[in-house]
């Protein structure tokens, strides 16, 4: 018998051996156990747990064992891997140096997310962790529809549901399906009602799936919602097992749980195909506490966090990114020049912004630089907001930033800032669409004739802006 060996029981029903002992063996099951009873044949299927992995996943619903739930007929595969797979090791790497668009304002330009990076998304519930995570992979749509045949621009992804409710998973299929987005995306679905090792084993067997594009040099993004309901699953069976708690009750190998499945997404060189995997874990906190167990683990494997807080999302400011308690400690080596040149600026403005504002209530008479100070942030903060389902390019983000930091919004009233947005965007889309395609093809900094053109336009809508 081996560890993680696939086994079955009569009438079809499988499980997995994970404790291998001198007298008996502890298998978890992967469906129902009403029908096993003392003194069954349980027999050995001689393979490690795996799945279908290719093409022919795209578009559909599986669940943590790749069987499909959509009703769609069976899933054409050619091929299958293992679902625990070992990480890639040190040779096959390269540093992070392509940008993973979110379409999101907030993250774009100052938490930005590279190919083969792992940015945790952390926040209490219902602050809008999942929205960003599905606008995500909405703003991917433009891009790869832009990409034609060509493979290595296309990004596919891979969305893991783990314990969540059915009408939830149910509602986001169908908004994938609506938005034609579908048509690059894979749902594994461990909801709350499936047993707990599927909801254990399904995130393990969506990367397997995620790691065909990479190690084939396309690039795949996936998204783990949530892995504290993982982390609580493998509790749950651990207990079971009766292998000892440790803190919070979890097992002693709760974080190796984590880190061996987030290791796995990695961007390769070019030598092994250069592609990539990247990973937008989710992890939901209790009350904001980032130092529990779980959260910690989580923060110390990724590479940065998204922060999203409770406070900030009731005041509508959505998507509630904090941005101070966010980074991103790769992401901006893979921003693009113009990018980098006008999201630094904002990043700064928007930290004294804050800095001031905290002492800016205790006093009431505030000279001039402090008070422009705090004009430009609450116009800043207001620029950040977006709508859910509404991503931006690339270029279209820069020029919107770009009008906030180079004083555009200053004498726009701070209501009027949303409207001063959806206004300029609309005439970026008509009469500035040749300076859109500039700074999509060539990679350039916002500076010289560039900035002139970008300037140009601005002018041009901000005189007829009332």
């Amino acid at each position: 018998m081996q560890a993680g060996e696939m086994v079955e029981f009569p009438g079809g029903i499988r499980g997995m051996a994970l404790n291998l002992e001198v007298d008996n063996v502890g298998i978890v099951i992967f469906g129902s156990d009403q029908d096993i009873k003392e003194g069954d044949t349980v027999k050995r299927t001689k393979s490690i747990v795996d799945v279908p992995v290719g093409n022919g996943l795209l578009g559909r619903v599986v669940d943590g064992l790749g069987n499909p739930i959509d009703g769609k007929g069976p899933i054409v595969s050619t091929e299958r891997r293992v679902a625990d797979q070992k990480a890639p090791g040190i040779i096959p790497r390269k540093s992070v140096h392509e940008p993973m668009a979110t379409g999101l304002k907030a993250v774009d330009a100052m938490i930005p997310v590279g190919r083969g990076q792992r940015e945790l998304i952390i926040g209490d519930r219902q602050t809008g962790k999942t929205a960003v995570a599905l606008d995500t992979i909405l703003n991917q749509k433009s891009y790869n529809d832009a990409a034609g045949t060509d493979e290595s621009k296309k990004l596919y992804c891979v969305y893991v549901a783990i314990g969540q409710k059915r009408s939830t998973v149910a509602q986001l299929v169908k908004k994938l399906q609506e938005s034609g987005a579908d048509a690059y995306t894979i749902v594994v679905a461990a909801t709350a009602s499936d047993p707990a090792p599927l909801q254990f084993l399904a995130p393990y067997a969506a990367t397997a799936m995620a790691e065909f594009f990479r190690d084939n040099g396309r690039h795949a993004l996936i998204i783990y919602d949530d892995l504290s309901k993982q982390a609580v699953a493998y509790r749950q069976m651990s207990l079971l097992l009766r292998r000892p708690p440790g803190r919070e009750a979890y097992p002693g190998d709760v974080f190796y749980l984590h880190s061996r499945l987030l290791e796995r997404s990695s961007k390769l060189n070019e030598d092994f195909g250069a592609g990539s995997l990247t990973a937008l874990p989710i992890i939901e906190t209790q009350g904001g506490d980032v130092s529990a167990f779980i959260p910690t683990n989580v923060i110390s494997i990724t590479d940065g966090q998204i922060f999203l807080e409770t406070e900030l999302f009731y005041q509508g400011i959505r998507p509630a990114v904090n941005t101070g308690l966010s980074v991103s400690r790769v992401g901006s080596s893979a921003q693009t020049n113009a990018m980098k040149s006008v999201a630094g600026k904002v990043k700064l403005e928007l930290a004294q912004y804050r800095e001031m504002a905290a002492f800016a209530q205790f006093g009431s008479d505030l000279d001039a630089s402090t008070q422009a100070l705090l004009n430009r942030g609450a116009r800043l903060t207001e620029l950040m907001k977006q709508n859910q389902y509404s991503p931006l390019t690339n270029a279209e983000i820069v020029c919107v930033i770009f009008a906030g930091t180079a004083g555009y919004l200053d004498k726009v009233a701070v209501k009027d800032v949303g409207r001063f947005e959806a206004g300029l965007l609309k005439h970026l889309r008509t009469n500035g669409r040749a300076l859109l395609e500039d700074i999509t093809k060539n990679d350039r900094k916002v500076a010289g004739d560039l900035e002139k053109a970008v300037r140009a336009e601005l002018d041009a809508f901000a005189k007829n802006f009332a």
